[in-house]
């Protein structure tokens, strides 16, 4: 198509083709009837690419392929106006075009750097061009860092020393254009440049996360923790198609998604005693009550150099306490988690079996669904609400509302459109709040007395609330006034002895909440700078559907507490990196998963597993890598 150009292609992926000749094939699939006569649908690819013509222009282009007939579809020139994405050979020579540049050394050189240092550029795709009216060149920019001067170490954390310059690359020209210089002060610094040290890296220090830089070395306490599958994953792999107990469903990939699944089938459609009494006030044991354990919960954190190719990345080791509540129909599972980066979420889980009334048959209503011939589950809501008594650094603590919104459009504000504020609202007297994903509102408990060494700002923690629905009850309702706790999402009180009950201590037959939290914030106390307690609630609202029943699936609902400004650091950078050494790499039809095999020695199966070698099916077209891992229920 283009005989007198050179090509440089941009991305090559597969294109899904039109449903009305796939369903066919995936019916005849399902039916198990395909045949090497079955008709199938095209095999398509879909190609953008630069074509360099003989003056040296560019055109941005979008083919379409028929891979098996080796045709070309459809072809599209793009308008100016779009650029691709950045390739690996752009990043890849921006660091080296803009070292060698003399404006970007010029720039270097007012900052007096120590003459050891090594520059280290992230190259950033540019963003949003300044005139839209114009076609702009094909541009890149780069955040500009500093290896730690003390170590030199290609594997330091250069991201502890940032450099306020961003050099703007024309990619085509291979030029560096501009070098933009960054503020280093605040508002009341008027923004301006150079307004730091004279030594740009003078306040900077090293905070590391490679283990051997890590300050004052990893933790020497944790002992090994295993996940075993004695014999093997439970899944089976076929290509891209994956079978596991009812579930069938293909795995594909491509570079602007990731991993994506198609074709989902679903069958072919330690423990503590708890203590509590009778009627007589005799104390009764029911056993095991309180489940303790650790779970493995995926990464913790990682982190990759994409310069050397090293990678440490650490396991996300769990501490679970959970109890379960049998109320009639209902289970609700309460669980908090205490995680190695210094954070809690408390988790609610609700199963068990729906509530139902009789209805006629061949009728539906309004109020809730058939979920069984003649039985009617009923729209319903669970609404709960955790009580928090802090201590951040001591009891005496103040409670920040903050949220992100955008800076007004104004060319003195925010000339392109594209900064943000954070506001912080502080609550000084008995108060309730709402929850705002919108803003991305959270709540921040601190200590004004203490401050932070590293940000200079108040110690504390940040609670991520649940969005969810509050009441749906009319405020003048009964129901309503007996659940003022529902009707809000956060509820901030002075602590008082013996309050512990959102909605009072007696709720039975009440017709209104009685010294609950309504009644606390009415006292119009004091909360800044005190000894506070924090009430956060939040629910489900369930409409059921047919598949709650006859026992719902688990619903769950999570609240988060996490450090902010507590630490001087990620907590968790001291967690060492694990691996099973146990594990066996196992390769079938283009998937990769690992496995442990753990089972005695004479065991048939063992030797099988111990004996497993690489395998590798004739189909590798898609290689995806899976980790096969089965929990232990405890």
């Amino acid at each position: 198509a283009h005989p007198s150009s050179s090509i440089i292609f941009r991305t090559i992926t597969l294109e899904e083709p039109a449903k009305v000749l796939l369903l066919p094939f995936l019916q005849a699939e399902h039916r198990r009837e395909v045949t090497n006569r079955t008709r199938r649908p095209p095999r398509l690819a879909r190609v953008l690419f630069d074509a360099i013509e003989e003056d040296r222009s560019l055109e941005l282009c979008d083919s379409v392929v028929d891979v098996t007939l080796g045709e070309e579809v459809s072809f599209d020139l793009i308008e100016k106006k779009y650029h691709s994405p950045l390739n690996a050979d752009e990043i890849a020579i921006f660091p080296e075009v803009a070292t060698a540049s003399p404006l970007f050394q010029e720039a270097l050189a007012e900052l007096n750097l120590p003459a050891n240092v090594v520059i280290v550029i992230d190259p950033w795709m540019y963003g949003g061009w300044e005139n839209p009216k114009e076609t702009s060149p094909r541009c890149m920019q780069g955040l500009v860092y500093a290896r730690d001067p003390k170590t030199n170490n290609p594997d330091s954390n250069h991201y502890a020393f940032p450099i306020p310059l961003i050099p703007v690359m024309d990619i085509y020209k291979r030029e560096i254009v501009r070098v933009d210089k960054l503020a280093t002060g605040g508002r009341d610094d008027g923004l301006k440049y150079g307004t730091g040290p004279k030594n740009a890296l003078d306040h900077c220090r090293a905070v590391e996360y490679i283990p051997e830089l890590v300050e004052g070395g990893l933790r020497q306490d944790v002992k090994p923790l295993n996940v075993i599958q004695p014999y093997g994953p439970s899944f089976t792999t076929t290509g891209s198609l994956v079978e596991w107990q009812k579930w069938r469903f293909r795995i594909g990939f491509n570079p602007r998604e990731g991993a994506t699944i198609h074709d989902v089938w679903y069958d072919n459609r330690s423990y503590f005693d708890g203590i509590m009494n009778d009627t007589s006030g005799k104390g009764i044991v029911s056993k095991n009550v309180v489940c303790m354990h650790e779970v493995d919960d995926g990464i913790l954190w990682k982190h990759t150099n994409y310069r050397t190719n090293r990678a440490v990345v650490t396991r996300n080791r769990k501490l679970i306490v959970q109890f379960i509540i049998t109320l009639a129909n209902y289970e609700y599972i309460f669980a908090y988690h205490f995680d190695q980066a210094g954070g809690i979420t408390i988790e609610t889980r609700a199963t068990g079996v729906v509530s139902t009334v009789p209805i006629d048959p061949g009728t539906t209503s309004p109020w809730g669904n058939v979920v069984s011939p003649g039985a009617l589950a009923q729209n319903h809501q669970h609404i709960f609400c955790v009580r928090i008594d802090p201590a951040i650094e001591g009891p005496k603590n103040t409670v920040i509302q903050e949220e992100s919104h955008p800076v007004p459009f104004t060319p003195e504000l925010n000339p392109w459109g594209n900064a943000y504020e954070v506001r912080q609202t502080m609550f000084k007297r008995t108060c309730w709040a709402d929850a705002a994903p919108h803003n991305a509102r959270l709540f921040k408990i601190v200590n004004q007395n203490v401050r932070n060494p590293i940000s200079g700002r108040p110690v504390g923690y940040k609670l991520v609330p649940s969005p969810s629905q509050l009441t749906l009850a009319h405020p003048d309702s009964i129901m309503a006034k007996r659940m003022a706790y529902a009707s809000h999402h956060l509820w901030v009180t002075r602590h008082r002895d013996g309050e512990f009950w959102a909605a009072g201590r007696f709720t039975n037959q009440s017709s209104v909440e009685s010294g609950g939290v309504k009644d606390m914030i009415e006292r119009n106390e004091s909360i800044e700078n005190e000894d506070l307690v924090i009430w956060h609630s939040f629910g489900l609202t369930h409409n059921p559907r047919v598949e709650d029943f006859p026992v719902m699936p688990i619903e769950t609902h999570q609240i988060h507490l996490k450090p902010a400004d507590f630490f001087t650091k990620n907590p968790a950078i001291d967690v060492p990196s694990t691996k099973n050494q146990t594990s066996i790499l196992y390769k079938v039809g283009g998937l990769v998963s690992g496995f442990v095999a753990e089972v005695p020695k004479n065991n048939k199966e063992n030797e099988r597993t111990r004996q497993a070698k690489l395998v590798t099916a004739d189909d590798s077209s898609t290689e995806q890598l899976v980790q096969g891992i089965k929990s232990c229920c405890m």
